[in-house]
């Protein structure tokens, strides 16, 4: 149950409801650089933890971090991001092509907004440069070697993993994320 003691909150939710008991919104009623959105839901260290799957890959850079202090700024302490975004070290071209910054065709196409394609060591120092600790859940490295750490689905559950995605079949990956949980130092 999500209460103001434990408020979790999904950043665009889009159409899926993965995370049924916590509180789902989008760009047009929560924008994560719009600061004064978040002044009028919540008050300063009050969420447990904020949920973004696919959505960082939206933002440049330097966008990111202002996202992530945001975040860091309504977290409480020991609360958490779980961040999902395409991996830009996962050594396959189709899937490369489809998540490449601009999109790989149609202004209408999911990726069409695409700024940047982060990779373990841009996403962690985006997170670290806000403040966050920040732990790798799943990832590849610079040769392309899939990483993944455990890592419990009822604290923030992304489809576009390992083990949900249902284009990972047979032991091997058709779709990755790179995801991590960025947590603010109690």
């Amino acid at each position: 149950m999500n209460t103001q003691e434990n408020l979790k909150v999904v950043i665009g939710a889009g159409e899926y409801d993965n995370n049924s008991t916590w509180l789902q919104t989008q760009e047009t009623e929560l924008n994560l650089l719009k600061k004064a959105d978040w002044e009028g839901k919540f008050t300063r260290n009050s969420l447990e933890a904020v949920l973004a799957e696919h959505v960082w890959e939206h933002l440049t850079y330097e966008e990111g971090v202002k996202a992530a202090r945001t975040c860091f700024e309504f977290l409480k302490p020991g609360g958490y991001v779980r961040c999902a975004v395409p991996d830009g070290f996962f050594p396959n071209e189709d899937y490369q092509l489809s998540v490449q910054v601009g999109g790989p065709g149609p202004k209408d196409h999911p990726a069409a907004s695409h700024k940047i394609v982060h990779n373990y060591k841009t996403i962690t120092s985006m997170f670290e440069e806000a403040g966050f600790n920040v732990f790798l859940l799943e990832y590849c490295d610079e040769r392309g070697k899939f990483h993944y750490n455990d890592w419990d689905e009822d604290q923030g559950f992304i489809y576009r993993s390992k083990r949900f995605d249902h284009r990972n079949k047979n032991g091997e990956l058709g779709f990755v994320s790179l995801i991590v949980d960025a947590i603010k130092p109690i």
